[in-house]
């Protein structure tokens, strides 16, 4: 039987984190919360809704996830798949079935759940967050070939990949830093498209401009350093 795990990096998602896990379809194996230095209930209210939780004083997107597979590393039973997930709600965690899919039916290496246009909800993604898709996505194909639209948090990887990728980003470079090396590695990827609405509460990243600005820096810094690897 596949063996399933979920990592969702929380900072202050004490309102949306329960809806977030009672949401993963059951047919996961653990649901890991990363409390990333979190001040409010966020970690009391994952733990009542059943998940794992974990806390990280280092704040940064990155520092949550390596933190996640960290604990995953130190289990006896290494899962199959691992999959990444906000925990603002802002996805639809019943489309992890979408996500996964391929990668039980066709064997592919590496899926991303695309926010396409017509599926998203008024107002879920600013005007940064889609330009700098946009942008980084593009120059992704531009300077490797790639058939990225999105630098979605929603996706899923076979763990023993993920283990190869040797990931280190501590902060938002992560997602990019994850399709880099995917495309450098030749793994097999695709993009489903998935569903997403307004989040709930507060964004730390594109809800600020030091957060969007600091964002896309890092971003843009991952695809030129790949890009002069060549």
């Amino acid at each position: 039987m596949i063996k399933v795990k979920v990592i969702i990096p929380a900072y202050n998602e004490a309102d949306s984190i329960a809806h977030v896990i009672n949401d993963i379809p059951k047919l996961v194996d653990e649901v890991i919360v990363v409390s990333n230095n979190s001040t409010d209930n966020t970690e009391i209210n994952a733990k009542n809704a059943g998940a794992t939780v974990l806390k990280e004083a280092n704040k940064g997107y990155g520092y949550a996830c390596l933190k996640g597979l960290h604990y995953v590393a130190r289990q006896i039973e290494k899962p199959d798949i691992i999959v990444f997930l906000d925990g603002d709600y802002s996805d639809y965690p019943e489309e992890l079935t979408k996500i996964i899919a391929p990668i039980i039916n066709d064997d592919i290496d590496f899926v991303i759940g695309a926010r396409v246009k017509r599926l998203r909800e008024v107002g879920s993604m600013t005007i940064p967050q889609v330009f700098g898709n946009w942008l980084a996505t593009t120059l992704m194909t531009l300077f490797f070939g790639a058939k990225f639209t999105d630098l979605g948090p929603f996706r899923a990887i076979k763990y023993q990949k993920l283990l190869a990728l040797n990931m280190e980003d501590k902060t938002y470079g992560w997602t990019v830093e994850m399709q880099l090396k995917a495309l450098k590695q030749k793994l097999s990827y695709t993009e489903i498209p998935v569903n997403y609405r307004n989040r709930i509460g507060v964004s730390k990243v594109s809800g600020t401009i030091k957060g969007a600005i600091f964002a896309g820096v890092k971003i843009l810094g991952w695809i030129f350093k790949y890009s002069i690897k060549k």
